[in-house]
């Protein structure tokens, strides 16, 4: 018996400090197998692998780009877990508010750093916004070393690769927890959704980031993010108020300024400087000065109804008595009408120009941000038997529009890469929204 007591105590002696691995384990104090984005030591044991460190962790010495030179691994360039509690730092947040948006790239400052907390406190334990988060990191600094023009399409980097690995990780991932719904699977998907649509900006697929933003809004209806005002009077409460506002973050990436260029260039609603898109090589850049002048104004007064709208759906989520919410339902209606009128001045200007053109890019950014606020709104405090119906022909509309914008870019991709080649370094601008 002193043969068996000996040796198993001298095993403990020497057993190793744990100073990596994956929260539980460190709480635990036992060695963790470190498998990503769950060790098999908490699955086996029937326990909740609380995952590890920050995925956005503030790491300036080894860029994703350059980490994954040498092949892709999960966790490379990450610094050390953290015992038990670990705080998302200022400068981690203020690094992915700026990857929400391509905008970014050009010195323009997102509202989105709430936003950005949640997603990187969520990242700790939720394998789906982990891989997402690594993806939208892999894919904007790849994006920024390489940049977006016709040769950066053609090359795979290994930083690109491990983008799309992880992008398609955290779909499989959201997929397999929504088979089986409750609000904190909900929460995952519209924190998801978040960084989706962040991710096909990066890689200008308008039609996917329509896709993803539309089913993040009918998440938020279906299961009921604000209060609903239904018929008699009555007021409904959130269903799930802890639901993230993805329709906040989306206005607030569309509303964030935008820097027009001087002629003869012009610039997407995003920020990004673009020369005028030509249909073929052989087209020729039709400038439009009317264009230019308006085009900024244009969307002066939509980001105007933008932030009205922010304010409305903030008073909303807070909504308690049926007066407030008639109130608010009269407020909804002005904001609506100013809708209505903006894309009528549009269209005004749109025919005073009497371009024989395809709409210039800018303009069906101005639709897309306009269609967005529309069908936010007309979710707001409404229960209608009829919405359902309405909402379905927006969405429609909206993916039209984005279908669009992806062709449009594409073609404007494929052209200045044309152009390029025969008047030195024409069209070389970025092209992302």
């Amino acid at each position: 018996m002193a043969r068996s007591v000996v040796p198993r105590k001298r095993n403990i002696e020497c057993r190793t400090k744990v100073k990596t691995g994956c929260t539980t384990c460190r709480i635990r104090k036992v060695k963790c197998d470190e498998n990503k984005p769950s060790c098999q030591k908490c699955v086996k044991t029937g326990r909740t692998c609380d995952g590890y460190e920050s995925p956005f962790r503030f790491f300036t010495s080894q860029p994703v780009n350059s980490a994954h030179a040498g092949g892709i691994k999960s966790n490379v360039g990450l610094q050390p877990a953290r015992p038990t509690f670990i705080e998302i730092t200022p400068q981690e947040i203020d690094l992915l508010n700026r990857y929400f948006s391509t905008k970014t790239i050009f010195d323009v400052k997102l509202d989105c750093d709430e936003e950005a907390r949640q997603v990187l406190q969520a990242s700790l334990t939720d394998p789906p916004i982990r891989h997402a988060v690594l993806s939208l990191r892999a894919l904007r600094e790849d994006l920024e070393t390489a940049g977006d023009g016709p040769a950066s399409v053609a090359r795979q980097s290994p930083s690109y690769h491990y983008g799309l690995q992880q992008y398609s990780m955290a779909l499989g991932r959201l997929a397999s927890n929504l088979s089986s719904p409750g609000s904190n699977r909900m929460k995952s998907a519209l924190l998801c959704c978040q960084i989706f649509i962040s991710i096909e900006q990066v890689r200008k697929n308008y039609a996917a980031m329509a896709q993803h933003l539309i089913q993040g809004l009918r998440i938020m209806r279906e299961y009921r993010a604000r209060p609903d005002f239904v018929a008699a009077n009555k007021l409904l409460p959130a269903y799930h108020d802890q639901l993230p506002f993805l329709d906040v973050f989306i206005i607030k990436l569309f509303a964030a300024p935008c820097k027009f260029a001087d002629p003869p260039a012009t610039t997407d609603l995003s920020g990004t400087t673009l020369s005028v898109c030509l249909d073929s090589p052989h087209q020729q850049p039709v400038e439009s000065p009317d264009l230019r002048r308006i085009a900024p104004n244009m969307r002066t007064e939509l980001t105007r109804i933008a932030t009205s709208a922010l304010e409305f759906l903030g008073k909303v989520s807070q909504v308690e008595s049926v007066g407030i919410a008639l109130q608010l339902l009269s407020e909804k209606a002005a904001l609506l009408d100013s809708l209505e009128s903006w894309l009528i001045d549009l269209e005004v200007v749109q025919t005073e120009i009497k371009s024989h053109a395809p709409e210039p890019i800018p303009v069906s950014f101005l639709r897309f941000f306009h269609l967005i606020l529309k069908i936010v709104l007309l979710g707001a405090l409404d229960s209608s038997p009829d919405l359902d119906a309405n909402l379905r022909t927006e969405y429609d509309r909206l993916q039209d529009v984005a279908n669009n914008v992806g062709e449009r870019v594409r073609t404007y991709i494929t052209c200045s890469g044309a152009s390029s080649d025969t008047s030195s370094g024409r069209g070389k601008h970025s092209t992302m929204c």
